[in-house]
C-alpha cells in the first residue's frame, strides 16, 4: 500500500447519551508504528473496535487498507491481524499445532500452511519448543506464538493491543525487536499500551485520546515540546564563563557548585541555534551542552491530567 494505511475523518460513536468518539480524525501512513494513548474511558478500545469491523461508526468515514469498514467489512478483514491483551492461544495444542489451526481456519493449503508455520517458529525462536504444548511456554513465548498466529494470513495491518503487558523487562524489548523487523518489511501497525516508555520506544507517531477526542499528535518529541519544562543545560570551565552566560541569558539559573547553567527553551535546532550564536557572540565558551525534555509521562498528565505511568489502553 502506499500512503494511508489506516484514515479516519469524523468518527462519531455513543451508546445512548454517552458519547464516546466525539469526531476522530486519523490518519496513519503504511509502514509505521503509530501508537493510541489515553486514560480509562478515552475511547481507544472502541477506536480499535471500529477501525477491526467489531463495531459500526454511527457517523464518520474510516478506511482501512484501502476498503471501507463498513460497506466492505470482508474485505478489511482479509488484510488485517488482531494480536489482543490476553495471548489467544490454545493450551491443549502445541506450538506448531497452533499455527497449523490458525492456517486452517484461513483455508491455505497444507503445503503452505506447513511452510508458514515453519517459517514464523524460526522467526520467532520458538522452533526448539514447537512440539510442546502452549502450556508450557513461558509469557514471553506465549506471546511471541500469538503474535505469530496473527502473522499466518500476512495481513497488511496489525492491532497490536499492549503487546507486552505482563512481560518481563528482557521479553519485552525482544517484543519491541520483532515489532520493528515487522514495520522494515512493509507492516503497518497500530499501537495501544499501557506504558508510555514503549510508545516513546517504538512509534513513528503518537496521538493522545481523552474523553472521546483527539487532543494531540504527533512524533513522540514533538509531543514533549508541547509541554512546559523544556530546558538546556550547559557546563562552563570557570566561575567567570558562568557569570558572564547568567548576564545575557535572563530567566536562567545558575547552579555555581555544578558550574552549570539551565535555560528554558524548546530544545529545537533553531532555539539551539540562536542560543550557542549569542554565547558566541560573547565569546563564551561552552565545556558541555544538553538538552532535557520532559518525558511522555509530562506529556500524559498535561494533556489528559493523569500521571498514572502505566496508562490502560482500554
Amino acid at each position: 500500500m502506499n500512503g494511508s494505511a489506516i484514515a479516519a475523518s469524523g468518527l462519531r460513536k455513543a451508546y445512548k447519551d454517552k458519547v464516546v468518539l466525539d469526531g476522530i480524525d486519523l490518519d496513519v501512513e503504511a509502514g509505521t508504528i503509530f501508537a493510541l494513548l489515553g486514560p480509562n474511558g478515552a475511547g481507544k478500545t472502541t477506536t480499535v473496535n471500529v477501525l477491526t469491523t467489531l463495531l459500526t461508526p454511527d457517523a464518520g468515514r474510516v478506511v482501512v487498507a484501502g476498503h471501507d469498514v463498513v460497506t466492505e467489512t470482508k474485505a478489511v478483514r482479509a488484510a488485517i491481524g488482531v494480536t489482543g491483551q490476553f495471548a489467544a492461544v490454545d493450551d491443549l495444542l502445541t506450538g506448531e499445532e497452533n499455527l497449523l489451526m490458525m492456517a486452517d481456519l484461513l483455508h491455505l493449503p497444507k503445503a503452505e500452511g506447513r511452510r508458514i508455520a515453519d517459517r514464523l517458529l524460526d522467526r520467532f525462536d520458538l522452533a526448539e519448543a514447537a512440539g510442546k504444548p502452549a502450556a508450557s511456554y513461558s509469557g514471553g513465548m506465549r506471546r511471541k506464538l500469538d503474535l505469530a498466529m496473527t502473522l499466518v494470513g500476512e495481513p497488511q495491518i496489525i492491532f497490536l493491543d499492549e503487546p507486552t503487558t505482563g512481560l518481563d523487562p528482557r521479553s519485552r524489548r525482544t517484543m519491541w525487536e520483532i515489532i520493528r523487523e515487522l514495520v522494515a518489511s512493509g507492516t503497518t501497525v497500530f499501537l495501544t499500551t499501557q506504558y508510555l516508555e514503549e510508545a516513546d520506544e517504538l512509534a513513528d507517531r503518537i496521538a493522545v485520546l481523552d474523553q472521546g477526542r483527539l487532543v494531540a499528535e504527533g512524533t513522540a518529541d514533538e509531543l514533549k515540546r508541547r509541554v512546559p519544562g523544556s530546558h538546556v543545560r550547559l557546563r562552563f570551565t570557570g566561575r567567570h564563563e558562568l557569570d558572564a552566560a547568567a548576564r545575557i541569558l535572563p530567566g536562567s539559573t545558575r547552579d555555581d557548585e555544578e558550574l552549570t547553567l539551565r535555560v528554558p527553551g524548546d530544545g529545537g535546532v533553531r532555539s539551539l541555534r540562536a542560543l550557542l550564536d549569542r554565547l558566541d557572540q560573547h565569546s563564551i565558551d561552552v565545556e558541555e551542552l544538553s538538552v532535557h525534555t520532559p518525558d511522555l509521562d509530562d506529556v500524559f498528565l498535561a494533556l489528559t491530567g493523569n500521571a498514572n505511568k502505566e496508562v490502560s489502553a482500554r
